[in-house]
């Protein structure tokens, strides 16, 4: 039997833009674009890429522990990056970061804007919690 699990920050892009932070079906978590948001939904860091995706990174390791996953559990990634030829060493410095040892599949895609002013990145991933923790 295939169940389901939402999960939402309660921040108001969600019902803005009628989505949830991530859904889990079966052993599978799939996870919309995180960014920097901070717990009541404000946007922070605008126009400040290494800040940005630390926050980002927070906002990943949220949505993990509600699932009780780890970061050894993505399997893939998708990162936007405005101005990626400036970002990408930043970009892949924090990556090697967070992650350690880990190498999750990963698509990086250079974008003109995102969604919101300032916002630089943003980061969807998928995760399968029958991996080792």
């Amino acid at each position: 039997m295939v169940t389901s699990n939402v999960f939402s920050f309660d921040v108001p892009a969600e019902s803005d833009f009628g989505y949830a932070q991530a859904i889990r079906s079966g052993e599978l978590i799939h996870v919309s674009g995180q960014l920097a948001f901070d717990e009541a939904g404000e946007f922070l860091h605008a126009g400040d890429f290494a800040a940005q995706l630390e926050r980002t990174h927070a906002n990943m390791d949220r949505v993990l522990g509600h699932y009780g996953a780890t970061r050894n559990q993505i399997i893939s990634q998708t990162l936007y990056v405005v101005d990626l030829r400036r970002n990408a060493a930043a970009a892949a410095e924090g990556n090697l970061a967070y992650f350690g040892d880990h190498r999750p599949a990963s698509t990086v895609v250079g974008v003109t804007d995102l969604t919101l002013p300032g916002q630089v990145v943003e980061i969807g991933f998928v995760v399968d919690t029958r991996l080792p923790a």
